[in-house]
């Protein structure tokens, strides 16, 4: 029994020791004649061919055999090449090796279908990679491509200069310059409204002429389809400048005719109207002075930008073409003439809220006791009566008369509502009644009786501290006498009269 079990053990080892160097002279079929020579069957092929007679001493009384096998596979050998040939040998060689793969206990063929598969899959992913590689390869190109012809785009661009119209031009387009606007944003504008094709064209003109820096903001007429050199030129043109207007100290709204020369004071709406023109002969195109007249009375006080500060008092105005005196300031304005008329009152109206705002009118009730709008209309008056060295001393007379409900009785007041204006004014004149005679009422006029400049509205927010009640201009200088005493006032009015300034049928500023 024990050499039995020692016969099975060296069986056992020499399968071990085969397995483990396949390429013996055993595995390629050099056998000897001697049987003992073959190696035994692996698997159950050894099991089925075990010589019966090596177990015929056995006595035990078990009828089962050990059985020996090994845990781990064969390692796998490398596939035979098969020989260059056609179908049919490469078909033979298959067989070939199948038949030697059963011979071997019949485990190559599991085994080479394993690393065919992990073959395949190995394969499939080096396609794979590969493929990804070309398709990543051809990204990089397309871009490279493509960058370097933008770059050859630009650099032929740069070379040709930019683009820029050269046929005839086109109609006038309106162009606004900001304030704080350099060259390069007026180019882009100038793109905008179709006046050159290239925003290089104008930048590369407007470097070359040092008067682009003389350029105010405002509005401008240009042609179209301008030539980038051409359309500087134009615009540091004179005659470029559009929308412009400018508001003088003391101007009213409408005309007026003086009463010595018969000639016409061009009022606010008049100037306006001239300002607003765009283009010459038969192209010119302009807003009438009648237009902004019926625009300035409309109900609709927000569309003309009347500020919340005056709306109550401009609502209650009894003549609805005066209600926009005096908030048009004095001053340079600039409005967008291609717009309606009442954007264009809206636009004029807005600014110069703004302008008074930044003066602390809106806080003044403090010091003087009005609403901001009747620090306009006081102002208004100032701004009709004397110089600027007085306006401070005046606005005190103002503020005194109003204290002790005594009429102003300013002739200036009386002029407002007259057709022929003049420095000295009738009796019949001032004794007639309107909301804005204050030779006939008591309090301020109805509205103001013009646009008073910033100095006349400091001079009402911050009067001069005196108890003056009365004054009167007694020369052409513009010299001004001021008084609390009646008697006093009295002899300065004959020194007006005797200097030429007053005949003894008129007065200034006095009560009579």
């Amino acid at each position: 029994m024990n050499d039995r079990w020692a016969r099975a053990e060296e069986r056992y080892r020499q399968q071990s020791e085969q397995r483990r160097y396949r390429r013996s002279d055993h595995d390629w079929g050099d056998y000897d004649d001697d049987p003992e020579d073959y190696p035994p069957p692996r698997g159950r092929a050894a099991h089925r061919a075990a010589p019966a007679d090596d177990w015929d001493d056995y006595e035990d009384d078990t009828t089962v055999i050990p059985r020996y096998s090994d845990d781990d596979p064969p390692p796998d050998l490398p596939p035979r090449r098969p020989q260059r040939g056609g179908r049919a040998d490469q078909r033979r060689g298959r067989g070939d090796e199948r038949g030697r793969g059963e011979e071997r206990g019949g485990r190559s063929q599991p085994t080479r279908s394993r690393r065919s598969r992990v073959a395949s899959r190995k394969a499939a992913e080096r396609r794979r990679r590969r493929r990804n590689l070309l398709i990543l390869g051809g990204v990089f190109l397309v871009l490279f491509v493509a960058a370097g012809g933008y770059a050859g785009y630009k650099f032929i661009g740069r070379l040709g200069g930019p683009a820029d119209f050269s046929g005839p031009t086109g109609p006038l387009a309106v162009v606004q310059v900001q304030r704080g606007d350099t060259s390069e944003d007026i180019a882009k504008t100038m793109v905008a409204k179709g006046v050159v094709e290239s925003t290089g064209a104008f930048y590369e003109a407007a470097v070359r002429n040092s008067s682009i820096q003389s350029v105010q903001p405002g509005y401008y007429a240009v042609p179209t389809h301008s030539k980038g050199a051409d359309a500087v030129a134009a615009l540091v043109g004179k005659q470029a400048r559009v929308g412009n207007v400018v508001v003088a100290e003391g101007k009213r709204l409408h005309d007026s005719t003086d009463a010595n020369t018969h000639a016409r004071n061009d009022g606010i709406y008049r100037k306006i109207a001239e300002a607003s023109c765009v283009g010459t002969g038969t192209d010119k195109k302009c807003v009438t002075y009648e237009q902004l007249d019926a625009a300035g009375g409309s109900t609709d006080l927000a569309s003309l930008g009347v500020p919340a500060w005056a709306m109550d008092a401009v609502s209650k105005v009894p003549d609805r073409s005066r209600q926009l005196e005096g908030l048009i300031a004095a001053g340079s304005w600039d409005f967008d003439p291609t717009g309606t008329p009442q954007q264009i009152l809206k636009q004029l109206v807005s600014a110069s809220a703004r302008s008074y705002e930044s003066t602390g009118i809106v806080q003044s009730g403090g010091s003087n006791g009005l609403t901001p709008y009747q620090t306009i209309i006081g102002a208004s008056l100032v701004e009709r009566e004397v110089q600027v060295s007085d306006m401070p001393k005046v606005a005190r007379v103002i503020l005194n008369r109003l204290r002790d409900n005594q009429k102003l009785e300013f002739d200036s007041t009386v002029n407002y509502t007259l057709d022929q204006t003049a420095v000295a004014t009738t009796d019949q004149a001032r004794t007639t009644q309107t909301p804005w005679n204050t030779y006939a009422m008591t309090g301020l006029p109805a509205t103001p009786i013009s646009s008073p400049s910033l100095d006349a509205l400091r001079a009402m927010e911050k009067p001069a501290e005196g108890s003056w009640l009365y004054f009167v201009t007694v020369n052409k200088n513009g010299e001004t006498l001021f008084t609390d005493n009646y008697t006093e006032h009295q002899k300065n009015v004959k020194l007006a009269q005797q200097s030429g300034i007053l005949d003894n049928e008129h007065g200034q500023g006095t009560p009579r």
